[in-house]
């Protein structure tokens, strides 16, 4: 295979692919896709920094028409400022042994490819793998971190909505609720959960599934590996992620670089196909108290 038709294979592949990539990065990977990537700034390359921002709201006061409503009260502007660095770099590659199935695959007129969905999947899990590391509920009064919890049914719900609501989540985007298989069974056994006799849901479909709306929460099952980070004895089982969006930020390139080499070099025959992204991800202001780990300990 000569290098001029590697080298526009692998142009191909960043042309057509990457950009799809993106685009189905996003629809499967249901916790990137929920938190906030609301930052001012932009990804180019590794090491890059943006930044989030929040104004405090102010305190305001009372007047009395006729005896101190002459004069304002005025108070200090007060901003917080957090930043968000992007360094890391997520990857997934294969080995070929020829190229004629990838040359097959990007000439699709539909755009399919049996070889880019594994690369993206391998993307996907590493992604959700890193934002799961980064969970880190307060556990300080009141205690965001939930143990010892065996069945999670309507009473659990209610128990995280009041948490929720007692530490001022904003409403803007939603409260989500992600659960483990274990617990969304639990959930699904629960008729008052489920039942449209009871509550209907019209939201949109994330990462391939459809959300109940209950009590405030939307909840979705993640049957993904990467979420038994929040047990702390990384259980096989039973454990629940309570957020709103903005508790963690995401920043990302805007689509990964994909890349054809010849191994040749290494004394291999074969080639090298690969996909990265750089990434960066961080708690937001206060996401230590924006986001709850229910778990059974």
């Amino acid at each position: 295979m000569s290098a001029t038709l590697v080298n526009e294979l692998s142009d191909q592949v960043q042309e057509f692919w990457a950009p799809m990539m993106v685009d189905e990065l996003k629809e499967q990977a249901i916790l990137p896709t929920l938190v906030s990537k609301d930052y001012e700034g932009s990804i180019k390359q590794g090491g890059d920094t943006v930044y989030i921002s929040m104004v405090e709201a102010a305190e305001g006061s009372i007047k009395t028409i006729g005896v101190d409503h002459q004069s304002y009260s005025s108070e200090k502007l007060v901003t917080q400022r957090k930043s968000v660095v992007a360094n890391k770099i997520i990857e997934a590659s294969f080995e070929l042994d020829s190229l004629i199935d990838l040359q097959t695959q990007l000439g699709s007129p539909e755009g399919k490819s049996k070889i880019r969905a594994a690369l993206n999947k391998g993307l996907e899990l590493q992604l959700n793998k890193y934002l799961y590391s980064i969970v880190s509920p307060s556990t300080s009064a009141p205690d965001h971190s939930i143990a010892s919890v065996s069945d999670f049914n309507a009473s659990q719900v209610l128990a995280a909505r009041l948490r929720a609501s007692q530490a001022k989540w904003a409403s803007e985007n939603g409260w989500w609720l992600l659960l483990d298989p274990s617990y969304y069974n639990d959930f699904l056994s629960a008729a008052t959960l489920v039942s449209s006799d009871y509550v209907g849901s019209d939201l949109p479909t994330i990462g391939g599934k459809k959300p109940f709306n209950r009590f405030g929460f939307n909840i979705l099952e993640d049957n993904s590996t990467a979420m038994n980070q929040l047990s702390p004895t990384l259980a096989a089982a039973d454990y629940a992620l309570a957020f709103q969006p903005d508790f963690m930020y995401l920043v990302m390139q805007q689509e990964p670089t994909v890349k054809i080499s010849d191994l040749h070099a290494n004394k291999q025959r074969g080639y090298l196909l690969t996909a990265e992204l750089v990434v960066g991800a961080g708690l937001g202001i206060e996401g230590a108290v924006k986001h709850q780990v229910i778990y059974n300990s």
